[in-house]
């Protein structure tokens, strides 16, 4: 078989997963050139939660994030993430923002972009793609997985001959609840690669329900290319598989892996001595959750809507929101349980059973997506929604970005001048009341991050705070440090 390769997600998709996406530069900074030692094949960095986080609640400039990325790890390609013609939030944006923003993707130093749309709908990637090509990024085009009637192996094929009509490089299987069974990889995998011939592919499994780790070692013997793997503190739970495991799985199947052991234990103990500094949870193996097939609702999102029918003093409902999901997804063509239709699902759902008949509210969302502004839906929609939803009005014909008009012309005459390509997009997407305090985050402040710490100084810093150690003696190599009293 052809080697196989290691897509590291731990400064992405593994502390949001785990850590509420609340990664800030400092944390990752100390270990980003250590990162280069490991063999990884390409670095997962930003994507829309940790590029959406970024602005609102940690005030750093993600574009900042991707240059002082790019000057530490210089040998292993970085690789960000968009929702196509969304890219970083929940709406669509006209071409030009796309195309200016894959730009300015490449001009910060990274290598490779990920690009998938929320429906599947492969008229939302177009735009995204075609930038990339030209600014020279390698590409990855992604398949959204979700179980449904109609999402079968047949339809993934469909979805996967428009993304290589595209020209994209690699594809992958993107599986974002964990819903992948050992059984049905053996299917879906030989199933695309049919379609995809040379093209390579990647496999992206969450561990939610438990059965992720199987799923990666039956894909090894079916001849995926890359998986999407974690450092192991912050592996499993809501996460994905740990590097460590898929090693050690991929040596017993003769199949060749390059990593550097030592420098991913190395790594290891860096992370888990963060998670520990900063009282973040270590990833923990998730308990096999046969529900979850039924509602498909990623664990983080059912605590939070727990805690927020708690506070509505309803805390009794969950399980009928739960059930009602799943109908209402059926209803409205089976959109997949993803970034932003997961919310969208679940506040109907949640407005169905509150006021006790089924869409007596709609929302504004919800009612875009039944007139076509998000994309295809994967089946046709119930007669008794689209009455409710949009009534005579007709659906909308056409790529959905085609029926926005360019969007760079007239920011820059309401909210210009901008001071550089990181204030203009950042305003494209986002009001002034967030992007004021994200802009004094700037390149000199991330390149000094590197002098914020290292783990020999936690280290002290640790032992001199601990009450209840008196002394302490380290040796490494011929070097010792003694801390305390002694």
């Amino acid at each position: 078989m052809s080697p196989l390769h290691l897509i590291d997600v731990t400064l992405r998709d593994a502390h949001q997963s785990l850590w509420a996406t609340r990664m800030t530069n400092a944390m990752m900074a100390p270990w980003l050139a250590s990162i280069d030692e490991v063999g990884f094949h390409t670095v997962d960095l930003v994507g829309g939660a940790v590029f959406d986080v970024c602005v609102r609640y940690l005030r750093e400039n993600p574009w900042c994030r991707m240059r002082m990325a790019a000057r530490r790890v210089r040998r292993t390609p970085l690789n960000v993430w968009i929702r196509g013609q969304s890219l970083f939030t929940f709406q669509l944006f006209p071409d030009d923002v796309v195309a200016a923003t894959v730009k300015h993707i490449a001009a910060c130093g990274v290598r490779h972009l990920t690009t998938y749309d929320a429906l599947n709908d492969m008229r939302n990637v177009q735009s995204s793609v075609a930038a990339a090509k030209s600014a020279g990024l390698g590409v990855t085009g992604a398949l959204v997985y979700t179980l449904s009637p109609v999402h079968m192996d047949e339809y993934y094929q469909a979805r996967s001959r428009e993304l290589l009509a595209l020209k994209v490089d690699r594809l992958c299987i993107k599986d974002p609840s964990g819903l992948l069974t050992p059984k049905r990889i053996r299917t879906l995998v030989p199933a695309v690669k049919r379609v995809a011939g040379k093209v390579p592919l990647e496999l992206h499994s969450h561990c939610l329900s438990g059965l992720a780790p199987q799923v990666y070692a039956e894909a090894m013997d079916l001849g995926v290319h890359y998986l999407h793997t974690a450092v192991s503190p912050l592996a499993n739970g809501a996460s994905l598989p740990a590097a460590e495991y898929v090693i050690e799985q991929a040596r017993m199947r003769k199949r060749t892996l390059s990593v550097n052991s030592a420098a991913l234990r190395d790594m290891a103990g860096y992370f888990a001595w963060i998670a520990h500094r900063e009282g973040k949870p270590v990833g923990r193996p998730a308990r096999y959750d046969p529900s979850l097939y039924e509602h498909q609702v990623p664990g983080g999102m059912i605590s939070n809507l727990q805690t927020q029918l708690r506070a509505a003093g309803l805390g009794d409902q969950l399980e009928k929101v739960l059930r009602e999901v799943a109908r209402v997804r059926e209803d409205l063509g089976y959109p997949i349980m993803v970034s932003p239709f997961a919310q969208f699902l679940i506040t109907q759902a949640t407005l169905n059973v509150v006021q006790g008949e089924r869409y007596k509210t709609v929302p504004d969302e919800i009612r875009k997506y039944a007139l076509g502004h998000y994309g295809r839906a994967a089946a046709p929609m119930a007669p008794e929604f689209l009455e409710r939803a949009i009534g005579s009005r007709n659906q909308v014909a056409g790529r959905p970005a085609d029926h926005l008009a360019p969007a760079i012309p007239r920011l820059i005459e309401e909210r210009g001048p901008f001071a550089d390509n990181d204030h203009l997009l950042l305003a494209a997407y986002y009001d002034d009341a967030l992007v004021r305090p994200v802009l004094t985050t700037d390149d000199e402040v991330a390149r000094s991050l590197r002098f914020v710490t290292s783990p020999l100084l936690e280290l002290e810093q640790y032992l001199t705070r601990s009450a209840d150690i008196q002394h302490a003696r380290l040796r490494f190599g011929s070097t010792q440090l003694s801390v305390g009293s002694r």
